[in-house]
């Protein structure tokens, strides 16, 4: 298949399009509308500093979805002692940035450059884009951001600075997600972590078909928040 190259007008071609190994397109621009479109048709952005941007739609995608999240003995028995306060769009940036560190800090590189972050920091601002933080004895030390359109979120990527500390973030998400009745979580290309976690592998057509059903919802736009019931 032809990677296909785009240019200042806002459009992508079809995610079937896609290559073997996934990529679709190459070039244009983080701006919001187009970050937007990208995602309601099942693509996103994946790049790292010496490289142009470049647009995924890969084939299978991994998929979680929220009533089916596996939670371990352990990871339960962390939640049920309180030991991290999960709270929810209140240090989105910090996040992001927290993610991008973490991988740099194991020479293992990142996608999260600098245009990336102010992109997704722009999406937060207009309510699309979320962050759910953990915190110990008030610092942040574990938390995860993504886009959240119609009834599908979008992970992007998470951090940890303590042991389990984003697993809480994840699950205290997972269980607000299922409060307002999400169908799914995106997590893009599989991950041994995610997978422990229930999430599965599923082919694209049925991920795109799924997502069209998703966002016939609404979006639920503007600052979440934890449910002190959660």
């Amino acid at each position: 298949m032809p990677v296909f190259l785009l240019s200042d007008k806002i459009e992508f071609p079809p995610p079937h399009l896609a290559s073997e190994h996934g990529l679709l397109a190459v070039g244009g621009d983080l701006s919001q509308k187009r970050l937007l479109l990208a995602y309601r048709m099942g693509i996103f952005p994946w790049f790292s500093n010496d490289e142009p941007i470049m647009w995924w739609s890969p084939d299978p995608r991994l998929v979680l979805y929220p009533r089916e999240i596996k939670i371990s003995k352990t990871l339960k028995k962390i939640i049920k002692k309180n030991v991290f306060e999960v709270t929810m769009d209140l240090a989105f940036r910090n996040v992001v940035h927290q993610c991008a560190d973490v991988r740099l800090k194991k020479d293992e590189g990142t996608w999260i450059v600098k245009d990336m972050m102010d992109a997704y920091c722009r999406l937060h601002e207009s309510g699309f884009a979320h962050s759910a933080e953990a915190w110990h004895r008030g610092e942040l030390v574990g938390g995860l951001y993504g886009v959240s359109l119609g009834k599908c979120f979008f992970g992007e990527s998470m951090f940890t600075r303590i042991s389990n500390a984003s697993n809480v973030a994840l699950v205290k998400l997972v269980e607000y997600l299922n409060t307002l009745s999400f169908d799914m979580i995106d997590c893009q290309i599989p991950t041994d972590h995610l997978i422990r976690f229930g999430a599965r592998e599923v082919s694209r057509a049925r991920f795109l078909a799924q997502l069209e059903r998703s966002l016939e919802a609404p979006t639920k736009k503007g600052k979440w928040e934890m449910p002190e019931t959660l």
